[in-house]
Formats: C-alpha cells, sequence, structure tokens
C-alpha cells in the first residue's frame, strides 16, 4: 500500500472528481421576547409541579424513621439530629404529618443529646475553675453526680425515640413530652 491508500478516507471516489463538502445546515435564530405590555409567551419553560403527596403507608415508614434516627447517635453522636432535620426539610412539603414527627425528634434530640452533652462540659468546666481557689475539689463529687444525671439525658431520648418509632409506625400521633405543643405551633 503506498501513502495515497492509507490515508485517503473514501477511496471508492476518484481523485478527478470535485465533491463538494456537506455542510450542516444553520439552526434557525431563535425568535426575540415580546416586549413588556404584549402578547404573553406560551412557550416558555412550565412551571414547576407541586409535590406529590405521600401514601399513608409512607408517612407512616417516613415518621417511623424520623424518631429512630436517635439510634444513629449511639454510633456517631449526632448523626440522628441530622437526619431528623433531613426529613424534614425532604418532606415538609409533601405530609405535614412526617414534618411535625421529624420536626419533634430533631428538637427533642437536641435538645437531650446536645443539651446533655453541654450541661456535663459546664460542669466541669466550672469544677475546673473553682479548683484553682479550692472550692472546686469540694465540688468534684457534685459534678461526678450532675454527670451521671445528664447521661441519663441521652439515654431517655433514646428509649423515647424508639417508643415514638413504634407508635409513628402503626399511624398513632406521638408527641414529645414539652416538645410536641411547641413543635406543633412551629410547624
Amino acid at each position: 500500500m503506498n501513502e495515497k491508500e492509507i490515508f485517503d478516507v473514501n477511496p471508492e471516489v476518484p481523485e478527478s472528481e470535485d465533491v463538494e463538502p456537506q455542510v450542516a445546515p444553520k439552526p434557525a435564530a431563535p425568535e426575540p421576547l415580546p416586549l413588556a405590555g404584549s402578547a404573553p409567551v406560551y412557550n416558555s419553560v412550565p412551571a414547576p409541579r407541586p409535590p406529590q403527596p405521600l401514601s399513608p403507608s409512607d408517612e407512616r415508614t417516613w415518621a417511623m424513621l424520623a424518631h429512630l434516627s436517635v439510634l444513629l447517635n449511639l454510633v456517631t453522636g449526632f448523626l440522628g439530629v441530622a437526619a431528623a432535620l433531613l426529613i424534614y426539610l425532604i418532606y415538609k412539603d409533601r405530609s405535614r404529618y412526617v414534618a411535625y414527627q421529624s420536626l419533634q425528634a430533631f428538637f427533642f434530640q437536641l435538645i437531650f443529646w446536645a443539651g446533655g452533652g453541654l450541661l456535663i462540659g459546664v460542669t466541669w468546666a466550672i469544677v475546673g475553675a473553682l479548683s484553682a481557689i479550692i472550692i472546686g475539689i469540694f465540688l468534684i463529687p457534685v459534678a461526678i453526680l450532675l454527670t451521671i444525671l445528664f447521661l441519663v439525658m441521652p439515654v431517655l431520648a433514646l428509649v423515647y425515640g424508639v417508643i415514638g418509632g413504634i407508635q409513628t409506625s402503626d399511624g398513632d400521633d406521638f408527641r414529645y413530652w414539652l416538645v410536641g405543643d411547641w413543635v406543633r405551633n412551629m410547624a
């Protein structure tokens, strides 16, 4: 084979024929938008559809998962709070039931998990600061008792969250103590 045969793309077309190159047709220019006050444009982007409501079965499932997200706190320490908030943000427009249950779970976990940890930290910070003037040394037993008390808070939140998950899986309206009415007014 010679060089001409190797680089020739279309060997059936003799070299002597003049072949016009194929040119793609130019697309039509877009129509200009009408000026203000003129007729409305009907071929614009369609309006987004409203979110479809959840089925009762899906509502019960997502509400249960929002309450059971407290179990994530056992492994991560804080992701249960984020999971409950994420469920709320995703489903708040599709189901008032899921929105209410997930927002309750979010606030309850935030108060009892983060609040318990914060109270333990503040207790030991005060004891540590007062230890410089010897009073804090006598407060160490009090701090130990408060730590045990504050460690019970996340355990109670865990048990209460599982109870909420079980009740919402049955379709019942579950209310957390102290948080339920406050969240109902918000949502």
